[in-house]
């Protein structure tokens, strides 16, 4: 694949002066030839690619001949509204926020805060999600979006989490869309999985090549001084019973997610999950239902059972589809509660809420 670049040519005084000063050879700087190897992208059988390299090595420029209108930058929000509101009108609300919680954004405090003054990191979900937005509206088609600039503008620990939420969301069909990152960043490879690599630096595509480490989690048993760390991330409340007992999942010696135990109200050797807070730059990896599960083996383990009630829909789907919870109620505006040990919580009549009882099938942990 061969492109040739041409830069207009300015003869201002100003450049014929830099010219002269450090000897530049205008005309011949001014042309610039990219021969790289094509990746197969008109096949079907890859779901992720990549192209990375240096500052100045051409990958925007070789992502734009690639794909066209399927190459994505950065836009402008509105600063008068709340990120649900950014989306295209097309789209539902439901639609919108299984978007951003595919790209590893599931908090719903900030989902109704207006871009401006998120951070970094949640901006560039945002900006995934919305560019993702687009396979939704594209009729079924199998939609390839290359994003440039991926995760240039957030920490490398939110890019290599942020990398591995949306390659699993890819993955699992819950993102509708192939996805080509465009980068300088090389530490996202080995996270994001890709079925390709271009590297401009050697103009050279190799193949499946690269498998995500492992997320190694430590689980500590805290006191309730680490919750103010999570308080605000909690889409319920920022409130915790003083009497309950904490704990956090720690990756590379960094808190990452929160668990509060409470009593279940008048059942002996019950407990329930009251708070369960993911930090957003580590959403999209399933810490915090690991975290949970670590719990509950805690204590059953001492003989005690232990219950999650929620209402977030990535809550909800994974307690349903593992083997590690079993469902005890469900209650919502359309659904006939079935008897049950699980108190009505507060506000849960306008909405689903789910409880289940950690309980492993065939004695897995």
């Amino acid at each position: 694949m061969r492109i040739d670049l041409a830069a207009p040519i300015f003869n201002s005084f100003r450049v014929q002066q830099v010219a002269g000063i450090f000897d530049v050879p205008i005309e011949e700087k001014a042309r610039l030839t990219l021969d790289v190897e094509k990746p197969e992208i008109d096949s079907s059988d890859w779901k992720i690619g990549l192209i990375v390299g240096p500052s100045g090595s051409g990958k925007t420029t070789v992502a734009r001949e690639l794909f066209g209108d399927d190459f994505h930058e950065a836009v402008s929000w509105p600063e008068d509204r709340a990120v649900v509101d950014g989306f295209h009108e097309e789209l539902s609300t439901k639609e919108i926020t299984a978007l951003l919680t595919s790209v590893g954004f599931s908090s719903p405090p900030s989902w109704v805060k207006p871009y401006a003054i998120l951070s970094n990191g949640e901006k560039f979900r945002c900006d995934l999600a919305r560019s993702l937005s687009l396979s939704k509206l594209s009729d079924g088609k199998d939609r390839i979006l290359a994003f440039d600039e991926f995760t240039s503008v957030v920490d490398r620990t939110v890019a290599k989490s942020a990398s591995a939420a949306l390659a699993k969301g890819i993955r699992n069909g819950s993102i509708p869309a192939r996805f080509v990152a465009v980068t300088c960043h090389y530490d996202v490879a080995e996270w994001l999985e890709p079925d390709w690599i271009l590297d401009m630096a050697t103009g050279n595509v190799s193949r499946r090549c690269l498998r995500r480490p492992e997320i190694r989690l430590e689980i500590r048993k805290t006191g309730n001084s680490v919750w103010p760390l999570f308080a605000r991330h909690h889409y319920l409340s920022a409130s915790l019973a003083p009497s309950a007992q904490c704990y956090v999942a720690m990756w590379e010696e960094t808190p990452v997610a929160f668990c509060g135990i409470m009593p279940l109200i008048s059942r002996k050797n019950r407990r329930r999950i009251s708070r369960l807070v993911t930090l957003p730059d580590f959403q999209g990896l399933g810490i915090g239902m690991k975290l949970a599960e670590g719990v509950g083996e805690i204590y059953r383990e001492a003989g005690i059972r232990l219950n999650i009630t929620g209402s977030h829909p990535a809550v909800i789907a994974h307690c349903r589809n593992s083997p590690f919870w079993r469902t005890v109620t469900v209650r919502g505006a359309t659904s006939s509660p079935k008897e049950s040990a699980i108190p009505r919580y507060r506000g849960s009549g306008s909405r689903l809420v789910v409880s289940f009882e950690y309980a492993p099938k065939n004695g897995e942990t």
